[in-house]
């Protein structure tokens, strides 16, 4: 496989895998603030008419949720690409590295 053509591939795979696990967190969500607060969560936390308070609360909520969904899912996509090529994709290093 060609170096373009695997950082395509890594490119694709790794965004499918980041929208699908936020779609699935949203949702999950969606739910679970349903459950929690017995309304459904605010569409537009910068409305003037949501409360500062649910605001924030749901902006913290979700941007953590959906941020570690997206990483665990490009973990998730990186190791199988390693498996799939026996490498990392390009551009993909460790910290101490």
């Amino acid at each position: 496989m060609s170096k373009d053509k695997g950082s395509k591939s890594w490119s694709i795979m790794n965004l499918l895998a980041a929208v699908a696990a936020a779609m699935v967190v949203r949702k999950l969500l969606a739910i679970s603030w349903k459950t929690a607060t017995g309304k459904t969560p605010p569409a537009n936390p910068a409305h003037p008419d949501v409360s500062v308070g649910e605001a924030v609360a749901w902006a913290t909520v979700s941007g953590t949720a959906i941020g570690v969904a997206r990483m665990l899912a490009s973990r998730r996509a990186a190791n199988y690409y390693r498996r799939s090529t026996g490498h990392l994709p390009a551009g993909m290093t460790r910290d101490d590295a």
